[in-house]
């Protein structure tokens, strides 16, 4: 099961895709755990000032990483790279856009427990 979600960056609506090949696909293309960084970049964003951006470059890496393999998921025609479908924007705030990101996967996360849970009742009856 998937989700996918809306959300505008830079004026432009950009489809974003959740499901269960989203850990695998990251994991393949940055050699990175999805589930550490979002926590990661959840912690980091949860004490930030919008206004004040004190995240690292690394931070910011892993965040451009996580938002494109989600759009790249949900929009096979975006670019190959993370740098060229960057391009296509002019500039957008993190605090904006990475909760919606992170509320997707969370949703995600969540129907997929619920959709198991349902389906080991199912099969124990």
């Amino acid at each position: 099961m998937s989700m996918v979600q809306k959300i505008e960056i830079d004026g432009k609506q950009v489809a974003f895709k959740a499901s269960v090949a989203i850990p695998r696909i990251y994991r393949i293309k940055f050699q990175r755990d999805i589930y550490k960084d979002l926590a990661a970049l959840e912690k980091a964003i949860s004490k930030e000032d919008e206004t004040v951006s004190n995240l690292d470059m690394f931070s910011l890496e892993m965040f451009e990483n996580i938002a494109y393999v989600m759009a790249k998921h949900a929009d096979p025609d975006i670019p190959d790279t993370p740098e060229e479908w960057l391009d296509a924007f002019n500039t957008f705030s993190i605090y904006q856009v990475l909760p919606k990101i992170i509320q997707l996967w969370g949703l995600n996360v969540k129907t997929d427990i619920e959709a198991k849970k349902n389906f080991v009742q199912q099969t124990v009856k």
